[in-house]
């Protein structure tokens, strides 16, 4: 029923030249909808998701800044779309550390100007906002946090991805609460992980471009636990929130976790020894993390998507590393990219239905 709802949806989707954006893409072009991108330029990078998988002669798209009010207002008026989400984003927490203007204008003024564009459609039934996991101010504690707990962040990246979630707040009570409007929802998801990503400061990119240099890896913080998750579990959660929130509105909006199980809270160095049961010609130094930026633990409660969603990640972290070192591989023997990502959704939409993943 979720996947027929697509068929022939009009979805808009912000930042869908990045890794996320252009799987989501992927998954709703397979589904029928018709899918909208609108982004920056088009990635450099020969090894991006969008680029190997030609994702942008399979949509309609527009090269635009989030930053640009009135040409996004006017993107949302030309498409009209049914569901809008918003990806787009300076995502790499080093990167802000680099630069914090980028960062907070992009990640604020973009979120800002999504909800703008969101709220003087007439068109758009659901507007979804993907922040991210290091939004909550962190205590290093083990258990996992919850949409009520405490937000901050102490480096540029994280405290933007907590203002992002206070303006969704915002905008939510102050023009999203009436009957007529739209219905609109946050979304943190952990470390997510699967093949196309070459983002700089990230450890499965950086391990597989070890691989496709014939270099050294180089990892900073070893004994850092990660909620790492195959990138499929978390966008077939935002695709079912938005569903809900489409059918049966204003109570599903609101922030919404989406994470592994307990057990696949792994740390850094846990998942490289997996990693290379599947190419150990890939060797690795520690080095001292100099930042000290980065939170040690992270967990994410996920009882909320549990219990009101009926969502539960299907893929352990076993399964995740499998499809994700398998498909970097077939990426760089140029099998055939985009075959492998349909692959990958087709394994998980028929274990979905089973529960045998």
């Amino acid at each position: 029923m979720l996947f027929n709802f697509y068929k022939n949806k009009k979805i808009l989707v912000t930042g869908d030249t990045g890794f996320k954006g252009s799987w989501l893409c992927i998954w709703l072009s397979k589904l029928g909808a018709d899918v909208f991108g609108y982004s920056l330029n088009e990635p450099e990078e020969e090894y991006s998701n969008f680029n190997l998988c030609n994702v942008g002669e399979k949509l309609n798209r527009v090269d635009g800044d989030v930053r640009d009010l009135d040409f996004l207002k006017e993107q949302f008026n030309k498409f009209k779309p049914d569901i809008a989400f918003h990806f787009a984003a300076q995502s790499i927490v080093l990167d802000g550390i680099k630069d914090p203007h980028e960062t907070y204008s992009t990640n604020l003024m973009g979120t800002v100007n999504f909800f703008e564009a969101l709220r003087e459609s007439t068109n758009t039934k659901v507007g979804i906002n993907v922040t991210s996991d290091k939004c909550y101010f962190n205590n290093n504690w083990v258990w996992g946090y919850r949409e009520s707990d405490k937000l901050g962040g102490k480096d540029p990246y994280s405290a933007s991805k907590s203002a992002s979630e206070i303006i969704s707040s915002s905008y939510l009570s102050t023009f999203f609460e009436t009957k007529n409007s739209s219905n609109i929802a946050t979304v943190r998801a952990g470390n997510v992980i699967g093949a196309g990503d070459w983002s700089n400061f990230r450890l499965v990119p950086d391990f597989f471009k070890s691989k496709k240099n014939d270099s050294q890896l180089t990892i900073r913080n070893p004994d850092s636990t990660r909620p790492w998750q195959h990138v499929l579990d978390p966008l077939y959660g935002y695709m079912l929130l938005a569903y809900k929130l489409y059918k049966d509105g204003k109570k599903f909006q609101g922030p919404w976790n989406f994470g592994p199980l307990n057990n696949s809270n792994k740390s850094v160095k846990e998942l490289v020894e997996e990693l290379r049961f599947y190419d150990n010609s890939v060797n690795y130094i520690i080095k001292d993390d100099k930042t000290k930026v980065e939170a040690k633990l992270l967990n994410l409660d996920i009882s909320k998507a549990r219990n009101f969603l009926s969502w539960r990640p299907m893929l352990g972290f076993k399964e995740t590393v499998k499809l994700t070192a398998e498909g970097y591989l077939n990426d760089l023997s140029n099998k055939s990219p985009y075959q492998n990502r349909l692959r990958a959704i087709d394994y998980f939409e028929k274990n979905l239905n089973n529960n045998e993943i």
